[in-house]
């Protein structure tokens, strides 16, 4: 494995206990950086922890809560120093209905906690990282945000609303060396498939021409490039993982 020069930098990465985010925190952690897993889910986070070891601390924040946001930036800054490094990554499927099927409260959910949640974790980050004139931002969107994946409106919209705030983001920084990207990963095995229908996990991998799912350290090693100094010219871009889906 290739490792990117991370040392002396401290890294939030959101929904870090699980799946992309925590492959995303094995990766950077092995270049040198230290990280902050914000999660959810406690019992995760523990685990988590406890499997990667040193160089790791927690925070236990809902993202979709503005307020917990701030007091969750402020905790990890205080343990472990000032954040130059942010990964997005939590964010969950919801159910699977057409759009005049599906429920208010479940469209409201999944737009709080995908593009709502990025919103209040990037604002929360930024200020800081202009004081120091110094970032790298990376928010997980999704192939479902280019091209709409029938029976998930929410979805797809909530990742095509990160993609939006991805590259409007990226331009308002870019003085600041301060690069602001976004993967669209398509589907990989990890806990979110939990939420879906067997003939939507099946239809997604239709689509895929490498008919297989993305591995979760495929994923991680793009990102690793994207937060080090080595990306020093690219902001405000998407960064296709959808092995060979996605038609722009």
């Amino acid at each position: 494995m290739n490792t990117m020069d991370l040392e002396g930098q401290i890294a939030v990465i959101t929904g870090g206990a699980q799946g992309l985010g925590h492959a995303f925190a094995k990766r950077i952690l092995a270049s040198g950086a230290k990280v902050c897993l914000w999660d959810i889910g406690g019992e995760r986070l523990a685990a988590a922890r406890a499997e990667l070891g040193a160089g790791v601390e927690t925070v236990l924040v809902d993202i979709a809560d503005a307020d917990a946001v701030v007091a969750a930036h402020r905790k990890t800054e205080t343990q472990l120093g000032p954040v130059s490094i942010l990964v997005n990554s939590a964010g969950i499927a919801g159910p699977n209905h057409t759009l005049d099927g599906y429920p208010p409260e479940e469209w409201r959910r999944v737009v709080d906690i995908n593009l709502n949640g990025t919103f209040y974790v990037n604002r929360a980050v930024v200020p800081s990282m202009k004081e120091r004139k110094y970032g790298r931002i990376v928010n997980v969107a999704s192939v479902a945000g280019k091209e709409g994946n029938p029976n998930a409106s929410a979805y797809s919209a909530s990742k095509a609303g990160v993609i939006g705030l991805t590259k409007s983001l990226g331009k308002e920084l870019a003085s600041f060396d301060i690069a602001v990207n976004c993967i669209t990963p398509a589907a990989a095995r990890t806990p979110i498939f939990d939420q879906m229908k067997q003939e939507h996990i099946d239809y997604m991998l239709s689509k895929i021409p490498r008919a297989r799912f993305l591995e979760v350290n495929e994923a991680a090693n793009m990102v690793a490039w994207l937060v080090s100094k080595e990306n020093s010219f690219t902001t405000a871009s998407v960064f296709d993982l959808s092995g060979g889906r996605a038609t722009y």
